[in-house]
């Protein structure tokens, strides 16, 4: 039995890496590939039966899996952020969720005939999101940046909102279900335990990582141990509790000052992709296809309810007061599918009530993965020709994201966005970084290539990527990820102008991106000519000033680097020779081409003076000799 455990997880390992990279490559929400694997595995041919293999192990497995992602879904939580993204933003996952728990939680009572408690802790299970879903299914349609930014924060900020709800009615479920309990005085002291518990450690581990009083490398390994811990306790104290707990630290943890977390988040996100996998996997494996046919037409029914009356109805009404129009509203309103975490936190729910003999506590399940499946798989399908139909596609993304921020990358951010060009800096660097945002520049602290990156990091408008960073392990993986994203040919990087061995040779896909600003331009090249004072200026190219007259004027020495035609944004590479008229040029100008074009403007203000001067001698002879004079002078010459 023992070598039986072993395999299974360590085949769930290899499938959840597998299902992953399925949906990374055709582009689809992972959510896809792993169902359909757990699916066939389970029900299907019978190879994986969680219940049978894993026992009593499958409760504690699938309660420390939901606490972590419940911990980690909280710690993207912070209130003052949410303002920072707009009304609609804001009013989405606080009016929304209670218009849509409303609405679910009724069709579901009087649909399927499950009682009020029940009915509301459905609704509450599938009021969330969740970028895991939302961010593949936006890269594929790429609407308009704005809906873009609206659903992708709906599904970041939701997540932990929605979890917290669920808790709250399934622990007042548990409490009701138990007969010996009163439910004032045991719910009263759930809440108290969760909450303030919660609130405590939270403060706690804050208090640790505010004053650094562990070493960086165990910060992360401490946090996970503390907060799995802190779930144990806390369900000793009072039973599921733990669930509240965990959520509340996390959330209390993500608001507390002078708190960085920036670390643990990428580390618990690591962690939580395998986990989730895995969990989903093994849930849909327990997935009782019986159960989900009995739902009948009746389930299908909600599943209508939640995707044509619940949602539409949350947007437009959330909606009001805002600038969205008839048709982003729309395109709005189709869009929200259900993600990996109501699935795990439904299969722990329906475990743990049926346990305690909740009725209807077997349906709950069933019911989550329907939704789950129709909304997913309806939605990813037909949402990108819903967007064509409403014209909310974005156009061709003109922008630039730039990793590496010192000096030649924020002069350079700077020309760029007079010019009204999307620009955003990332840097691991906080000093690049500070300076940036005294400069009033979009910036990204941390790994580009990052989970959090892809949550966090604000791409509406941009299509390309310039590696302009000093980080020689780095910018390869930064280079190869965005590839992926926006295309090999829409990738650049500066060339390092060195011979290596061939054991040490990049890529030729890699070499081959290394072709930014020209051939012999490096980091280091560009980082020498600012420091003794190059300049980075815009220029027009006319028919009267040609680049050939650019070059009489600055010298070989000056350096193309973007140039803007037509309203798009052009890349100056080594395979640029020569540019055509009617073009804004963005060169960098070392020292010596600002000194050429100074001596030449000098020369032509000593002809303009000397022919200045001329002109003036003449009036002056002629009013001198007289106009008779002047005449025979005239005549004379």
């Amino acid at each position: 039995m023992v070598e039986q455990i072993t395999a299974m997880l360590g085949l769930l390992g290899v499938l959840s890496l597998l299902c992953q990279w399925i949906g990374w490559k055709l582009r689809l929400p992972a959510i896809l590939p792993l169902l359909l694997c757990g699916l066939i595995i389970g029900p299907g041919f019978g190879f994986l039966k969680p219940d049978e293999i894993f026992g009593d192990l499958l409760f504690p497995i699938i309660s420390l899996g939901v606490a972590v992602i419940l911990f980690e879904g909280a710690l993207t939580l912070n209130f003052k952020e949410i303002k920072d993204h707009g009304r609609m933003v804001t009013n989405l996952v606080s009016i929304g969720t209670l218009i849509t728990w409303a609405c679910i939680g009724v069709a579901t009572h009087l649909l399927l005939g499950f009682s009020w408690e029940m009915a509301m802790l459905f609704g509450a299970l599938v009021v969330v999101t969740g970028p895991t879903v939302i961010v593949p299914m936006l890269r594929s349609i790429k609407p308009k940046s704005e809906l873009a930014s609206i659903l992708r924060w709906e599904g970041i900020v939701i997540d932990p909102i929605g979890a917290l709800l669920a808790v709250l009615v399934f622990e007042y479920i548990a409490v009701v279900a138990d007969p010996t309990a009163h439910v004032l005085h045991a719910l009263g002291y759930m809440l108290g335990v969760g909450l303030g518990v919660g609130a405590a450690s939270g403060f706690f581990v804050g208090y640790i990582l505010r004053n650094n009083l562990l070493p960086h490398y165990l910060k992360n390994t401490a946090v996970l141990t503390i907060m799995l811990g802190v779930f144990v306790a806390s369900n000793l104290a009072q039973e599921e509790s733990g669930l509240l707990t965990v959520t509340v630290m996390g959330i209390f943890l993500a608001n507390m000052r002078d708190v960085d977390i920036s670390d643990i988040i990428e580390f618990k996100e690591t962690l939580t992709v395998l986990l989730i996998s895995a969990l989903f996997i093994l849930l849909a494996a327990r997935l009782d296809s019986d159960a989900l046919l009995s739902l009948g037409w009746e389930g299908i029914a909600v599943l209508g309810v939640v995707m044509f009356i619940a949602r539409p109805l949350s947007v437009w009404c959330c909606g009001m007061r805002t600038s969205l129009s008839r048709a982003d509203k729309w395109f709005l309103s189709w869009m929200a599918p259900r993600g990996i975490v109501a699935a795990a936190v439904s299969s722990l729910f329906a475990i743990k009530l049926e346990s305690l003999g909740v009725e209807g506590a077997g349906l709950i399940v069933p019911l989550v993965f329907l939704i789950i499946i129709g909304t997913v798989v309806i939605q990813s399908l037909t949402a990108g020709p819903w967007a064509r139909f409403l014209e909310v596609n974005a156009g061709k993304a003109q922008g630039l994201l730039i990793f590496g921020a010192a000096s030649f990358s924020r002069e350079l951010a700077k020309v760029l966005k007079s010019k009204n060009v999307t620009v955003t800096l990332a840097d691991n660097n906080w000093d690049n970084i500070r300076l940036a945002r005294m400069d009033n520049l979009p910036v990204y602290f941390g790994n580009p290539t990052s989970e959090h990156a892809a949550n966090f990091l604000d791409m509406k408008g941009i299509g390309r990527l310039l590696v302009i960073s000093p980080y020689r392990q780095l910018n390869p993986l930064v280079s190869f990820h965005y590839q992926d994203l926006f295309g090999s040919n829409k990738v650049y990087g500066l060339t390092h102008n060195e011979e290596a061995s061939a054991r040490h040779r990049l890529s030729e896909s890699y070499q081959k991106s290394l072709c930014l600003f020209g051939e012999s331009v490096t980091y280091a090249k560009l980082a020498s000519l600012m420091a003794k004072g190059a300049l980075i200026k815009s220029t027009n190219i006319t028919e009267n000033f040609s680049f050939k007259d650019f070059r009489e004027r600055y010298g070989e020495c000056a350096m193309p680097l973007i140039y803007l035609e037509e309203g798009k944004v052009k890349i100056f590479t080594a395979s640029d020779s020569e540019l055509n008229s009617g073009i804004e040029l963005i060169s960098l100008l070392p020292v010596e081409s600002q000194e050429l074009a100074k001596a030449q403007d000098e020369k032509i203000e000593k002809e303009r003076t000397l022919v200045a001067e001329q002109a003036t001698l003449a009036n002056e002879d002629s009013e001198l000799n007289g106009p008779e004079e002047s005449k025979i002078i005239s005549k004379e010459m």
